[in-house]
């Protein structure tokens, strides 16, 4: 008995062990990343030009727009991509004004959470699904800025994600000679387990992790509610847990090399190069593995959010609170998982939900 059962444990430990390293086979062609990285680098060039790095990183973050082209016609694409880039301009602006109100940043971003998820599940939006509008909108809340300066901020996002909608159009001119676009197929009828309950946990366990995050006091913890969301994600519990453990190797490998690029002697010319390079190997293995995709995003998101604070503190400290950050997330991530997986957890609290809503919107 006890050799049998040793023999299934050492069975499934092999087959998770093969299940998290299996690279998988992409058809994406190179220029996907090549364009990302245009669309996210283009904004860090111009800022280095005229001396204002701080002002590209923040379009460099409307320019994440890019990664939301969908490979249908180009006028349903298009239409796409301009109502992400409304919404990635509102989540941004909204968390760059609870920056000024502390005690609502975690009702702000988990409410974010709560609708931006429903609006993508309804749409049946692919990857990265509400993670980089909440990423926006995290990083947005913990970047200090004067009241007066808001106005701008949101303007030079507004920007980045308008210059990523063009160089999409292009893009897009350029793929549909090669590749024939997918046809757009009707949504499928939108449930309530699927729209409603799932994004009212994941909202739900998003503000837990923030909430946990600020109760610890870390510093400018933007990072908790992405690895959450990120975690959390997972279409089923196996996929929760594998994407954890990618996110949790990755970022520890992550770190060494964010550790190890901020010992160079950066400037704003050689940071935004560097983010560059680092979009396009994210993008080129994002679609084989998440794990190793996770290695570049790590350095990446810390130069996107300190980089202009690069040469004012120690880089071992910016790298140990990213540390701490994303396994706060992860804990809470793969928690909010077991709960949405769970038949009974999804039955108890699901026809509790029910009740509090109007019999109309559910139905």
């Amino acid at each position: 008995m006890y050799r049998q059962a040793g023999r299934r444990l050492l069975a499934l430990i092999k087959a998770d062990l093969q299940h998290l390293t299996t690279i998988q086979s992409s058809d994406r062609r190179w220029q996907l990343p090549l364009y990302a990285a245009l669309a996210s680098g283009l904004p860090l060039l111009v800022g280095a030009w005229f001396g204002h790095l701080d002002y590209g990183l923040i379009s460099s973050l409307g320019g994440l727009v890019f990664l939301y082209t969908p490979n249908t016609p180009l006028g349903h694409r298009m239409v796409q991509l301009m109502a992400s880039a409304f919404g990635m301009i509102a989540c941004y602006t909204f968390g760059v004004l609870s920056h000024f109100f502390p005690p609502l940043i975690v009702l702000v971003l988990s409410g974010l959470a709560i609708l931006v998820s429903m609006l993508c599940r309804y749409y049946r939006m692919n990857p990265p699904g509400s993670l980089f509008f909440i990423m926006a909108a995290s990083i947005g809340a913990y970047t200090p800025v004067d009241i007066l300066l808001v106005p701008l901020q949101v303007g030079l996002l507004t920007m980045g994600a308008l210059l990523a909608c063009m160089i999409a159009f292009f893009y897009s001119i350029h793929s549909l000679r090669y590749l024939p676009p997918q046809p757009v197929e009707p949504l499928p009828p939108a449930s309530f387990d699927f729209v409603v309950f799932d994004s009212v946990v994941i909202g739900a366990f998003v503000g837990i992790s923030l909430l946990l995050a600020q109760l610890l006091q870390l510093p400018r913890p933007y990072w908790v509610p992405v690895s959450c969301l990120a975690v959390i994600q997972g279409m089923n519990m196996r996929a929760v847990w594998t994407r954890q453990v990618h996110r949790m190797a990755g970022t520890v490998l992550g770190l060494l090399l964010a550790w190890a690029l901020l010992q160079l002697p950066l400037n704003p010319w050689s940071v935004s190069l560097m983010m560059m390079l680092l979009s396009f190997v994210i993008e080129t293995l994002i679609v084989r593995h998440y794990g190793l995709a996770v290695i570049f995003i790590t350095p990446l998101t810390i130069l996107l959010a300190e980089a202009v604070q690069l040469g004012h503190g120690s880089p071992e400290a910016t790298v140990l609170a990213r540390l701490i950050d994303t396994l706060l997330g992860c804990l809470v991530g793969i928690a909010g998982g077991a709960c949405l997986h769970s038949p009974r957890f999804r039955a108890v609290v699901g026809g509790w939900m029910r009740r509090l809503i109007p019999e109309r919107l559910v139905s």
